[in-house]
């Protein structure tokens, strides 16, 4: 089950006693050291594959660069992208190295950094819309894409490719180094996602910008926001404004709650947008809906209003299926939804529904389904969708682990087969709410332990033997706040196995290896500590400086 009854468990206790000992000591359990101090002795450059994700194509070779104070960043006169992408990265690297690294058109010629668009980066890439090309020389480090996403992506590399204390918000010392050689890169999969419950905790628009701008560092490209349960409703609806204002007003354990302006949204949306992040907003849908039962009572079948609800108990609310109101609800959030995003999907959730019958289910899926439709987005809804009739195209996000039934996965592989996509995010694999030992002092383990060799060493191709790998349109790493309420938790849950996700989701099949990656994870180590983000120091991964 993707959240299940907690029993004895429960999270009922307020958010002061979920945060545990705060967020000042879970720092230190993760074992993060702040910002990066001086340098002992500097250990030259990085070697090129040293990347998380892997790179598709390494070829080593050359001397290396060094950016110094005279270095600039160069694009193409007038291309307004290459020139963002460049403000981007030299606004990330001046506080710790001090230079000024200015941004000037003055063409892919010439000494320092060189970001060039519309460019065809070679045979194995030159298709994909998010490849790139990395060149280091002693003269220069030249980025190569066709279109601005495989360039920002490139630049991600490129920040992984010099030091750690680069990712420092104070001044550090030099030298700023990367190797020499070429990288040429794609994904394997084009949609690898990231979800964040906002639902259970509540997550301010900041936060989630932190969040935003922590998974494009490791190439992730979809944001899916978990807007909706039954302990609140987090975004405002024009139609129905008691569902944010009332439905909003709390959360797991009683707390304050909060939602989303549409200016909020829309803001999150554009900062998603500038890294190159599509944001996937799901409304759960006919279950998981006590916050807006609550909201309005004639949305219940008894015309009679819920309670707010502050427990982690699942599975016991429901829309009406027989009224009308509820799809005049329906069309009114999801059109509403559907104008504040660009992207193409629209996530209508679907799962845990017990409290709706089969034949009800069904019929509530043919009549939603094609409200998505009509205003202009994909459906994504979780796998249980495969029990009613996915609509052409639809996409299923499998969240089963080990105690699937066979008769579930073989629904979903069916359906699969009947030309509906896969997202795949197995619960022992990629929930990252999942305690990673019985020792963790956050997260859940209703799907089992899950430590980070764990959360890596599948792969996605092939966890569902009965569907067809072209059906997998990729991963999804879900992150539900059931016990988190602050930043620093949740970097805590998803680090390390944040960045393992990204791997498989991007990565060709054959570079996946664990004794490989876990040394290459190891070296993101540092790059957290400088990066102030606190996370887990498994005893399976060989930490630098441990």
């Amino acid at each position: 089950m993707r959240r299940t009854s907690f029993g004895s468990r429960r999270t009922s206790s307020g958010p002061g006693r979920l945060a545990l000992t705060g967020a000042a000591l879970l720092l230190a359990a993760a074992g993060t050291a702040g910002p990066a101090g001086p340098a002992a002795a500097d250990p030259g450059p990085a070697p090129l594959g040293r990347v998380v994700p892997a790179p598709a194509s390494v070829r080593p070779g050359g001397k290396p660069y060094e950016i110094t104070a005279r270095t600039v960043v160069r694009v193409a006169p007038g291309n307004r992208e290459a020139a963002r992408i460049g403000g981007y990265l030299a606004g990330l690297l001046r506080p710790s190295t001090g230079y000024r690294l200015p941004v000037v058109d003055s063409g892919a010629d010439g000494p320092g950094i060189r970001l060039v668009l519309g460019e065809d980066i070679g045979e194995g890439a030159g298709e994909a819309a998010e490849g790139y090309r990395l060149s280091v020389t002693a003269r220069s480090v030249t980025i190569s894409a066709r279109e601005g996403a495989g360039l920002f992506h490139g630049v991600q590399t490129l920040r992984q490719l010099l030091p750690a204390r680069a990712g420092s918000t104070v001044r550090q010392p030099g030298p700023w180094t990367v190797a020499g050689g070429v990288v040429t890169d794609a994904p394997r999969y084009g949609y690898r996602g990231a979800m964040l419950d906002v639902a259970r905790h509540f997550f301010t628009v900041d936060q989630v910008k932190r969040y935003v701008d922590q998974l494009a560092l490791y190439k992730y490209n979809a944001l899916h926001l978990h807007l909706s349960d039954d302990q609140g409703w987090r975004i405002a609806v024009g139609a129905w404004p008691r569902l944010a204002a009332y439905g909003g007003s709390t959360q797991v354990g009683g707390g304050p709650g909060g939602s989303y302006s549409k200016d909020d949204y829309r803001e999150i949306v554009r900062h998603a947008a500038s890294r190159y992040l599509t944001v996937v907003p799901e409304i759960d849908m006919p279950g998981h809906t006590n916050a807006a039962l609550a909201s309005y009572a004639r949305l219940n079948c008894d015309g009679v209003a819920r309670p707010l609800y502050t427990g982690t108990e699942v599975g016991f609310s429901s829309l009406c299926v027989a009224k009308e109101d509820t799809y005049a609800f329906a069309e009114d959030v999801i059109g509403e939804l559907a104008a504040l995003t660009p992207g193409p999907y629209l996530h209508i959730g679907g799962d845990e529904a017990h409290s709706t019958s089969a034949a009800d289910y069904a019929a509530f899926m043919d009549r939603v389904q094609p409200v998505v439709a009509r205003h202009g987005k994909t459906v994504i809804g979780w796998h249980q969708l495969a029990g009613a009739r996915p609509a052409p195209g639809a996409l299923l996000q499998y969240w089963g682990y080990g105690r699937t039934g066979a008769a579930e996965r073989a629904q979903v592989a069916a359906a699969a087969r009947a030309g509906a996509k896969l997202i795949l995010s197995p619960a022992d694999r990629a929930y990252l709410d999942m305690k990673y030992t019985k020792d963790t002092p956050l997260g859940l383990q209703w799907a089992g332990l899950v430590e980070v060799r764990q959360s890596y060493d599948w792969d996605p191709g092939g966890y569902l033997p009965d569907a067809p790998a072209p059906a997998v349109a990729g991963v999804e790493a879900p992150l539900w706040t059931e016990t988190i309420t602050t930043s620093a938790q949740l970097e805590y849950m998803a680090f390390p196995r944040l960045a393992g996700i990204a791997e498989l989701g991007w990565s060709p099949r054959a570079t996946h290896d664990w004794e490989s990656y876990r040394v290459r994870l190891a070296a993101q180590g540092p790059r957290w500590d400088a990066m102030g983000i606190a996370y887990y120091r498994s005893p399976q991964v060989p930490w630098l400086g441990s």
